[in-house]
């Protein structure tokens, strides 16, 4: 039987990408429900090509051209967060993928896992934000949560069939960015248009300056401690230029597995969809050939200072990794309307991390509170702070 799969974010990179997966198992699966924030027109042509039960378009503004633009097909058409949250528990859905950017993947996430679905995660910040919570949740409603992260999707294929008690260590790859290996000095000065060029990936925005930044391994280092239920001290951060080597985890006996192949996320998304059965498939082939040198460095956590304050925030607990992936929202939103530096985005990071009230045992209430608190200070902190240099607020 076929799955039956909602895609949360279906216009964005791993939505489309997703989508490229179920075109080419159309026996395997079918798309029962396509959300968008604000990309109208290309969530119409996904409707008209794939036909599912409903599509929700964020943006009420756009509601009825979406509705008359499919209005002679059987597709339901809806609004708003709220429509998000509320189609993600019908019964016919099997699997979630959800790849909302960013804090708007918590409630939805939350909904289908207390409708007991299984959730293929590409929305870090769930974990980011509530990883205690959520995977809480996944346990008491029997639901399975796939990652689709490339690299947290490489320790999951590395720890298959091993018992959990022999992991010593898992030892996240990064590719270190467009600015790997450049100075405190040159980053005071790069561009929007600068920080976009990704070396190895094709990515959106806003995780496109995550990985410029190192934030992206920060929030992914947090995101592995749910994932995998292990502590701060056994994840290790590793920068490895090529991509080819995902991830890898290293047992109690010293023994080391690595999952290693091209950069692509149709792998990993393919994975999660169809686990626990591996699909063929003729994406293009990694050939050793092709790659005379495979090389690792450490990183660089003293210019590149968001990776230091994840695991800061992480090894703080409670609502301290809710605040630096607010504070991170708003800060790459700030760069991206060129309104704060590439190395402001760190000071307004630290200074929300300093200012926000702490909350050791948050619940759901309280990740919301801190959430719109933090996007309020940040905002406010970015009105203030010049367009050069790294002025530390007071």
């Amino acid at each position: 039987m076929k799955k039956h799969i909602a895609i949360l974010g279906s216009t964005g990179s791993i939505g489309t990408q997703t989508l490229d997966v179920i075109r080419e198992n159309t026996e395997l699966f079918g798309v029962f429900l396509l959300t968008a924030n604000s990309n109208a027109d290309l969530l119409i042509r996904q409707a008209l090509e794939f036909l599912p039960e409903y599509v929700v378009i964020c943006d009420k503004t756009k509601y009825k051209y979406v509705k008359d633009a499919i209005i002679n097909t059987n597709v339901k058409v809806l609004a708003g967060i709220e429509a998000i949250i509320d189609t993600v528990t019908h019964p016919d859905i099997d699997i979630v993928l959800t790849a909302m950017v960013g804090f708007a993947g918590l409630e939805p996430t939350i909904a289908a896992i207390k409708a007991g679905k299984d959730i293929a995660l590409a929305n870090k910040e769930t974990l980011v934000v509530a990883g205690e919570l959520v995977t809480g949740l996944a346990k008491k409603h029997g639901v399975n949560i796939l990652p689709v992260d490339s690299e947290h999707s490489a320790i999951f294929q590395c720890l298959a069939g091993e018992q959990a008690s022999t992991v010593e260590k898992i030892i996240l790859t990064a590719s270190g960015g467009p600015f790997r290996g450049k100075s405190y000095e040159f980053l005071n000065n790069v561009t929007r248009a600068d920080a976009l060029k990704h070396p190895n990936w094709v990515m959106g925005a806003k995780i496109t300056i995550d990985s410029a930044s190192l934030m992206n391994k920060g929030l992914e280092v947090i995101e592995a401690k749910w994932l995998f239920n292990i502590d701060a001290d056994q994840i290790d951060v590793i920068v490895h230029p090529q991509s080819i080597i995902h991830s890898m985890v290293q047992f109690h006996d010293g023994a080391i597995m690595a999952q290693m192949g091209l950069p692509d996320m149709k792998l990993p998304i393919q994975y999660a969809l169809s686990y626990p059965t591996r699909l063929k498939n003729n994406f293009k082939r990694f050939d050793f050939i092709n790659y005379s040198e495979l090389t690792f460095e450490k990183p660089d956590v003293e210019t590149f200072r968001n990776l230091a304050l994840a695991f800061a925030a992480l090894k703080q607990g409670g609502n301290m990794p809710c605040i630096i992936n607010a504070a991170n929202e708003i800060a790459v939103a700030g760069f991206l309307s060129e309104t704060v530096t590439f190395l402001g985005m760190s000071e307004v990071i630290e200074q929300c991390m300093q200012q926000i009230d702490f909350v050791d045992r948050p619940v759901l209430e309280d990740y919301l509170n801190t959430d719109k608190e933090t996007r309020i200070f940040a905002q406010n902190l970015i009105k203030k702070m010049p367009l050069k240099g790294t002025t530390v607020l007071t």
